[in-house]
């Protein structure tokens, strides 16, 4: 049965806010937003919860809701994630996935993921809002069976960025926007590139490779290593100006949010997480693969950091100015937990997901006096995850 069929036994009649109860204000956010949503308690382990992804949206004041690509899952065993959005609004990104269950056992019971061909199956969509439309971009000219990390390319909409799973490492792979022309840019390397992503000029490229750094230019070339001196580095983004790359450094679970200028130099951390471990498990029962990574982002004007840290026994949203001090954002009950903030295109909002009465809600908040509102309304054994704004409206 999918987890999905019946709305009404998760979805609550009322939205809480986390403010004062108010009318809508007339300045909030007209922009949809994307999550996934899914089931976290049912009994088995990592396959069974995640297996009820599916993908969403709704307004930024909660209204709305809707699954999308519903005929994208076929059976028990495929689901949807929402990944992102095109620069114009009209088109969601989609994770669409496969597990054969029998693969799933095996991961359960050796406690680790086994990927191949006939195992597993991942590809992006491209989803259209209007017409439903879903097109398989990483399924064209398929160059491995496990496709994710999809983005249109800064500045050259002819363009698509993704990463593949090939013999067991990951390659970032440029292609055109059909799907076709698709280019590996780390070639016949042999080490697992991962996190992989474009300058907002498009001239240069940023990715983990064996949990090292790696700059290089658009086509691949060029690329320099950031010598950290230490053993794990993740997850790099490049500043809204592009002139510097934020990433977490450290030891794996001590990371902490590090910048470093564009060309390389200018090492420097910025913050400490404070015992954070820098994921949020997203699930009720035992995972084996601990949970999903949560990541610092920049401010819209590049020039302060937002990320998670501890602060007792709650995991609260600091922000960090590149030449100041951190400042603690929310102050929440005990035992509350905050995971994958992301700005509105305006920057004024903050979207991100709070663990708060012990489910994972999302919550959208003004930057400017705090203003919260909860916008989805899940009961317990449910969860929301990764939030992503819609660029512009879409009309």
């Amino acid at each position: 049965m999918l987890a999905f069929s019946r709305p009404s036994a998760f979805y609550a009649a009322i939205v809480v806010l986390t403010s004062a109860t108010h009318a809508a204000e007339p300045d909030w956010p007209t922009q949809l937003i994307g999550c996934t949503e899914l089931r976290t308690n049912l009994p088995g382990g990592r396959h069974p919860n995640v297996a009820t992804m599916r993908a969403t949206i709704r307004h930024a004041d909660g209204s709305g809701r809707r699954v999308i690509g519903e005929d994208l899952v076929t059976d028990d065993h495929t689901w949807t994630q929402f990944a992102g959005w095109s620069p114009d609004g009209k088109l969601a990104i989609l994770g669409h996935a496969w597990e054969s269950p029998e693969n799933a056992a095996w991961e359960e019971e050796h406690q680790n993921f086994r990927f191949g061909e006939g195992l597993w199956r991942l590809d992006n969509y491209l989803f259209d809002l209007a017409t439903g439309a879903a097109e398989n971009v990483t399924a064209v000219e398929r160059v491995s069976a496990y496709n994710g990390g999809l983005f249109f390319w800064p500045n050259d909409p002819t363009k698509l960025g993704f990463s593949a799973l090939i013999d067991n490492n990951s390659h970032p792979f440029k292609m055109d926007r059909d799907g076709k022309n698709k280019v590996d840019l780390t070639r016949e390397s042999k080490l697992f590139a991962y996190g992989f992503q474009s300058s907002p000029d498009g001239t240069r490229i940023a990715y983990h490779q064996n949990y090292q750094i790696v700059l290089a230019d658009a086509d691949g070339s060029n690329a320099v290593n950031i010598q950290t001196g230490k053993p794990f580095n993740f997850a790099p983004t490049w500043s809204p100006d592009g002139a510097h790359v934020l990433f977490v450094s450290g030891e794996h679970y001590d990371c902490h949010p590090t910048i470093v200028r564009a060309d390389g130099t200018e090492l420097r951390k910025l913050a400490d997480r404070q015992g954070h471990r820098g994921v949020v498990e997203f699930l009720d029962v035992p995972d084996y693969h601990g949970g999903s990574s949560d990541v610092p982002i920049w401010t819209k004007d590049g020039q302060g950091v937002i990320y998670t840290a501890k602060e007792g026994d709650t995991v609260e949203l600091f922000l960090v100015p590149l030449d100041g001090v951190p400042q603690r954002l929310t102050n929440s009950p005990a035992g509350s937990l905050h995971y994958h903030p992301q700005f509105s295109p305006d920057g004024k909002f903050l979207v991100y997901g709070s663990k708060r009465g012990g489910v994972r809600q999302i919550f959208v908040r003004r930057m400017s006096d705090g203003t919260e509102r909860q916008i989805t309304q899940l009961t317990t054994g449910h969860g929301a995850m990764w939030p992503h704004w819609q660029p512009k409206s879409g009309d």
